[in-house]
């Protein structure tokens, strides 16, 4: 005999366990907030796709009843497209909320530092300064005027700028991020100056060394180092002169209403210049993908050999390598190093355990993600 079904009874059966779900979406839902901060300050994207997956399959091992298995997908499937969307709200309220923040660079408006520095805290409140000299830079975020300098390091056609390495290990700064700004130098002038009527141009000095073989068809035209590419056109604008030029960005001539007399004529048609953001305490996030730091090997014979082959054993990839010579130490070097990895990685750990055990120096700048659109 079939029993009687009490509908009454069910619903009350469905409402208590309504109760014990929706306590349990509470709980979960408070979870996916943690999750929420725990992604902004690690710099993570809200989807994860393949955690996903397997919390769907996870749901459906608990079945007892497994012909329910595709509803409770597409249960979880919308649990977790709720928890995105407060996830990707409470991150929204936190950008919207955040107080800005000082940044530096070198150079001034409109330079390829002001680019870096723009596309680097795109999104991000900050206030601007900008700095004459490196070390003026160097200087603020030690002494607390501004929390993140940008500075360039590296160019593809004139390599390593020796100076800033220099700057990070005397005032002990440490490297958060990196930029990569591809440079296309033009020639700049009045709107009426003619390229035959130019006697003297303004750029930085490796402004003028990527342009070199412009130049060496233009022998009359005299070059007149200055503090930067931005600067040199900002001062061709204040000349008046019809006979200065400058070389600097496109985005200088702009700034500052000049015309370009010659176009990308810096003689790597793949220049570009690696700018890092530096701050006065090291910081670490879970998708850091490229470390700096700097060693000194002691004196002896194939000691910088053997450390070379600490990278080599453990696999790990050296992107560039810069020796600094050691004040008060003739023929005795520091070597800034910059390798792909994570610090949380074993082989990593066991790398950076080895030379600091072996070397006469060892110090890490920075452990940070690397800007992968740079060209070499």
């Amino acid at each position: 005999m079939t029993e009687k079904l009490d509908l009454e009874a069910i619903r009350r059966e469905i409402d208590e366990a309504d109760g014990i779900l929706i306590n349990a979406f509470e709980r979960r839902l408070d979870a996916v907030l943690k999750v929420a901060e725990y992604k902004k300050v690690n710099n993570l994207p809200v989807r994860d796709r393949a955690r996903e997956l397997k919390v769907i399959a996870k749901a459906q091992e608990r079945l007892q009843n497994k012909k329910y298995a595709p509803a409770v997908a597409d249960l979880m499937e919308n649990i977790m497209a709720v928890a995105r969307g407060m996830e990707e709200e409470q991150l929204q309220t936190a950008a919207a909320q955040q107080e800005a923040f000082d940044v530096g660079c070198f150079g001034v408006e409109g330079s390829y530092s002001h680019k870096a520095m723009e596309e680097y805290f795109a999104g991000k409140k900050i206030t601007r300064h900008y700095y004459s000299v490196f070390e003026d830079v160097v200087k603020a975020v030690k002494n607390g005027e501004i929390r993140y300098g940008v500075l360039p390091v590296e160019n593809s056609s004139t390599g390593g700028i020796t100076e800033v390495y220099d700057l990070l290990r005397h005032y002990g700064c440490y490297i958060t991020g990196e930029k990569c700004v591809k440079i296309e130098h033009n020639l700049m002038a009045l709107p009426g100056a003619t390229l035959s009527g130019i006697t003297e141009v303004y750029s930085h000095p490796q402004g003028f060394a990527q342009c070199k073989d412009f130049f060496a068809e233009y022998p009359q035209i005299k070059l007149v180092p200055y503090y930067s590419t931005s600067k040199s056109a900002e001062a061709v604008k204040e000349s008046g002169s019809l006979h200065l030029a400058a070389v600097a960005g496109k985005q200088a001539a702009e700034l500052y209403g000049l015309q370009i007399l010659a176009a990308n004529i810096n003689y790597n048609g793949n220049n570009t210049t690696r700018f890092i953001i530096i701050a006065n305490e090291a910081e670490h996030s879970a998708d850091a993908d490229k470390i700096t730091l700097v060693i000194a090997v002691k004196h002896e014979p194939g000691s910088l050999y053997r450390v070379l082959g600490y990278f080599y054993h453990s696999g790990l990839n050296l992107t560039n390598l810069e020796s600094r010579p050691i004040e008060g130490k003739s023929w005795e070097y520091f070597f800034h190093i910059d390798l792909m990895g994570n610090l949380a990685d074993t082989n990593v750990q066991e790398t950076v355990r080895m030379l600091s055990d072996n070397c006469a120096y060892f110090r890490i700048l920075g452990n940070y993600r690397s800007d992968m659109k740079q060209e070499r």
